[in-house]
């Protein structure tokens, strides 16, 4: 083998020898630096050709590249006139034109190809482009040439007040700031985006345009951003596409329908190139990589490991070994010598590094609340809620509908469905119940504890918790018997699922220190009103809760109803969570008493349940309904409720007359909102 190096590469026999040998590896590598032999991949200095490296040859065969804009317009005026008006926005733009083609479905490989990526198949022409970008990762597009005004091709900036009809069907109004593809008369095409329709590909096409180009990736983000229009495309222009690719994608996709359609490419291909994008190579030093990886990797590996992705490594350096490493055009995320470090750990194998934990003097510090949530968080779990965490950011639509606060925009948002910080956790959580009742999951039970954000100066991030789950969740935990409300029909039903659901709430609120707890129905819009409640705490609320509204429930496509709960954690946290004390059992006997009444609808239980308080009767102990119904004799707008108080001393036994001395008191009191005492 040294032998063949020595014939190749003009090398003496020793130092050929020194190639194969890791002791002298850097030495021969530089002595092949030093005579111009920059180790390509027929040299067997470098046995592992990569295959990125071939494509960047066959695109060099495809066609000589232009290396001006004079140049350029010299080629493309010889096929098919092109004019790069921005050629800061536009460095590369390559076509290729092919006549007398047949439009029609594509082969079966392609097709199917498509159709496993989830991609519609349409016609051979619109498929090949498809196919490519899947293929090699480069947008094309391709026009109908008969479709272009004035037989030319002109990138510009838009004017303002130009109309495009885009290939949705959509017809856009352009500013300046938008650079397009346009013919002599109009645009036809919104670059790095999407095509226009008025030059789409149809049965009736019969020659073909096909483009592919380098646009500036911050004009194409503003553009799909600023026309809410987010493609494959770009998707990819976004992120930055391979400078080199242009000439190999266009033929590729000349290929494909020239197999499937027929027809001729007429003249050579079109390369306006305005300028070159070349990335500047990067250093890499033998010492630092053993430094951050912690091991010796030979430099033979490591020269092994680069080549094969299409690195170019020149060695460089004399006391401390290292390459200059020139990074292929596709590799658009390498910049600096960490990031072609971590190439070599991944190719060289995570598993051959030693398990090490990095040196750590201090100590585990708990958050100021960690005790408050992992309480809130065991009680939950519980009640058989599972936790989820959903994104912390939403619309506008959902900021403006589910909350008053003021809203924290996003720079740069993702979305327009996640364009600004989460004011309250309730569309999140509804768009988990709808994915799970989405996927076959009815009965689903799940809570969520995080921050949301107000935009208000300072800003600020109170602590949330939020329960949601589904009516089939609720119902399956409801008791066979011992329904409180034994009235006949569905409102019974549905009035014991939200006292069911009630209590999870009130569950978790009993973990902390509340004295003066009540309910109103002062609770949100997008509950539904006869079903939710508002929690408060001395006067401030805390929480509120109940099955969310129909009409919100159906905009949201949620497939049954769904409760909701959305307690402030900040408020209660303040308060403390509640000591457990313990006192012996009762020596002496309860003693309990019945109350039948007929109350109004307005009167709730809650106000009964105040006014037999307010007696402030030592040996009452509990004071509960028991039951409720409402049809039969009651009257429209009124109800029974059976009540029943429950006296207990822990001193002595309680007489007769004191129980019927108490008892009269109650009866007055509950008259006294109204009531009618049955017999």
């Amino acid at each position: 083998m040294a032998k063949q190096i020595a014939e190749k590469h003009d090398l003496s026999t020793s130092a050929a020898k020194a190639c194969t040998e890791e002791k002298g590896f850097i030495a021969a590598l530089k002595r092949c630096a030093t005579q111009n032999h920059c180790f390509s991949a027929n040299c067997e200095a470098a046995p592992f050709q990569s295959k990125n490296v071939r494509r960047n040859r066959s695109s060099r065969a495809l066609s000589k590249q232009a290396q001006n804009t004079a140049e350029a317009m010299a080629i493309a005026s010889s096929s098919f006139p092109i004019t790069v008006e921005e050629p800061q926005l536009c460095p590369r733009f390559t076509a290729r034109v092919i006549r007398n083609t047949s439009i029609k479905p594509s082969p079966q490989k392609v097709a199917h190809r498509l159709q496993l990526l989830d991609q519609r198949p349409i016609s051979n022409a619109v498929d090949a482009t498809n196919y490519v970008l899947w293929e090699i990762g480069k947008p094309t597009h391709v026009f109908d040439m008969d479709l272009l005004e004035g037989g030319r091709i002109i990138v510009r900036k838009a004017r303002d007040g130009e109309c495009l009809k885009t290939l949705d069907g959509v017809d856009r109004k352009l500013t300046s700031e938008d650079l397009v593809v346009a013919d002599a008369k109009k645009p036809v095409g919104l670059a790095g985006v999407m095509g226009g329709y008025d030059t789409m590909i149809t049965e009736k096409t019969r020659n073909i345009i096909i483009e592919s180009a380098w646009w500036d990736p911050v004009t194409i983000r503003k553009t799909s951003r600023r026309h809410a229009l987010h493609t494959d495309a770009s998707h990819r222009f976004e992120r930055g596409a391979d400078f080199e690719s242009t000439v190999l994608s266009c033929d590729r996709v000349a290929e494909i329908i020239l197999e499937s359609g027929g027809g001729e490419l007429a003249g050579d291909v079109v390369d306006v190139v305005s300028r070159k994008l070349d990335q500047a190579p990067v250093v890499l030093r033998i010492s630092e990589v053993q430094r951050i990886l912690g091991a010796s990797v030979a430099a033979g590996e490591i020269f092994r490991i680069l080549k094969k992705l299409g690195f170019t490594l020149i060695p460089e350096g004399q006391d401390d070994a290292q390459f200059q490493v020139h990074i292929p055009s596709w590799r658009l995320d390498v910049e600096r010598e960490i990031d072609l470090i971590e190439e070599i750990a991944r190719l060289h194998g995570y598993d051959k590094f030693e398990n090490t934990l990095p040196a750590y003097s201090g100590a585990v510090v708990d958050l100021p609340y960690a005790v408050h949530d992992a309480v809130v968080r065991e009680r939950a779990l519980a009640l058989g809620y599972n936790e989820a965490v959903s994104l912390t950011f939403i619309s506008h639509a959902d900021a403006e509908q589910f909350s008053s606060a003021k809203v924290l925009e996003l720079e740069n948002p993702l979305s327009e469905e996640a364009s600004v910080m989460r004011t309250t956790m309730v569309p999140g959580m509804l768009d988990m119940l709808a994915w799970n009742l989405n996927h076959d999951s009815d009965t689903v039970r799940l809570f969520e504890m995080g921050n949301v954000y107000a935009g208000a100066s300072p800003v600020s991030e109170p602590k949330r918790a939020c329960l949601g789950t589904t009516l089939e969740a609720v119902k399956a935990a409801l008791p066979a018997s011992a329904m409180l409300d034994v009235s006949k029909g569905e409102h019974p039903i549905a009035a014991e699922t939200f006292r069911s659901f009630k209590g999870d709430v009130e569950s978790l609120l009993a973990a902390f220190a509340v004295t003066n707890l009540s309910f109103d129905r002062q609770a949100a819009e997008y509950f539904h009103p006869g079903r939710s409640a508002r929690v408060l705490l001395d006067g401030t609320p805390v929480a509120q809760f109940g099955q969310i509204d129909p009409r919100v429930a159906a905009q949201r496509k949620l497939r049954q109803d769904v409760f909701l709960a959305e307690l402030d954690l900040e408020e209660l946290y303040r308060r403390g969570l509640r000591q457990v004390r313990f006192s012996s059992l009762p020596k002496y006997p309860a003693v309990e008493r019945d109350f039948s009444f007929i109350f109004a609808d307005l009167v709730a239980f809650d106000e009964m349940s105040k006014a037999v308080a307010a007696l402030r009767l030592p040996e009452l102990n509990e004071m509960r309904s028991v039951e409720i119904f409402r049809g039969g004799s009651i009257e429209p707008g009124k109800y029974s409720i059976l009540l029943r108080a429950r006296f207990q001393s822990n001193d002595r036994t309680l007489r007769e007359d004191e129980v019927a001395q108490w008892s009269g008191k109650i009866v007055a009191a509950l008259q006294a909102l109204g009531g009618i005492q049955r017999a």
